[in-house]
């Protein structure tokens, strides 16, 4: 039987599949253009662009009072809103480029409490080129299509494959020097360490139990905010390497219970390390 989706997941799926599919066609042209002399870099600034124009048309449509934190668009809406959208319309922008069909569309919706703090009420990443569509609510688990998700259950850390987001020119120093302290680290003690180039779609697999565990750090809120909620529901934990909420700074680390201290410990330590230089 189908599962019955909520009011705000059945707006955010159908504002996602609407832009995903502009986004497939430009993917396939992507795929034909990448030894022309056409640059190439517009070309995906436009598929961004005109994918976070369809969401937040969409969204408009469905919740018209609702505020924005867009990926191309920045903010907008009220400074006090009560729900906020939280938009990626193209996560892993470079492996779309490249004619890697390993990027997503990211959504996450905010909720402010009365106590003026916010939280995390629902969340997607979708994979149009997969046909994955993971997403969450607070409360009432997580999901990959129609199938319940769950982290992994591996105790050991030799059995472990995290994985991360290797850091690139536009990556502070600091964080630079931190990730290749904690990659030294943590090379000889686990089975393997990824790097696929999508940071939504690295904390979805966590929820899905591919991977035991994630780190990054400096992520911006459209990166991570859906993936943070999707390995909560499916019984991980995402913070940052203190135990905090990882969308004040954007380091995030998830992983699966027993994992999750471990990592922590060794992010911290890579970043410790790289302060001391």
């Amino acid at each position: 039987m189908a599962l019955r989706l909520s009011p705000h997941m059945t707006v955010m799926q159908n504002a996602v599949q609407k832009a995903a599919k502009r986004l497939l066609r430009d993917f396939a042209e992507v795929e034909q253009l990448q030894v022309s002399i056409k640059g190439p870099g517009d070309f995906v600034s436009q598929a961004d662009i005109r994918a976070e124009q369809t969401i937040r048309e969409e969204l408009i449509k469905a919740r018209p009072g609702y505020a924005f934190l867009m990926e191309e668009s920045g903010a907008e809406g009220s400074d006090n809103w009560a729900w906020r959208w939280v938009i990626d319309p193209l996560d892993g922008t470079t492996n779309f480029l490249h004619g890697i069909p390993h990027w997503a569309i990211s959504i996450g919706l905010e909720r402010r409490l009365q106590d003026g703090s916010t939280e995390i009420a629902a969340g997607l990443v979708y994979n149009p080129a997969a046909a994955e569509m993971f997403w969450a609510e607070k409360g009432v688990g997580a999901y990959l299509n129609e199938r319940r998700l769950r982290v992994s259950a591996r105790r050991n850390l030799n059995e472990a494959l995290f994985a991360t987001g290797i850091p690139f020119a536009a990556v502070a120093p600091a964080n630079r020097l931190a990730f290749a302290r904690t990659l030294g680290g943590l090379m000889p003690q686990v089975a393997g360490i990824r790097r696929f180039g999508a940071a939504a779609l690295d904390l979805a697999w966590v929820a899905a139990g591919r991977y035991d565990g994630f780190w990054e750090l400096g992520l911006k809120p459209w990166d991570c905010n859906a993936g943070i909620l999707l390995v909560r529901e499916a019984g991980g934990f995402a913070t940052d390497p203190q135990g905090g909420d990882p969308r004040e700074n954007g380091h995030v680390v998830a992983a699966n219970p027993t994992m999750h201290p471990l990592l922590c410990a060794a992010v911290l330590d890579g970043m410790q390390a790289a302060q001391r230089g």
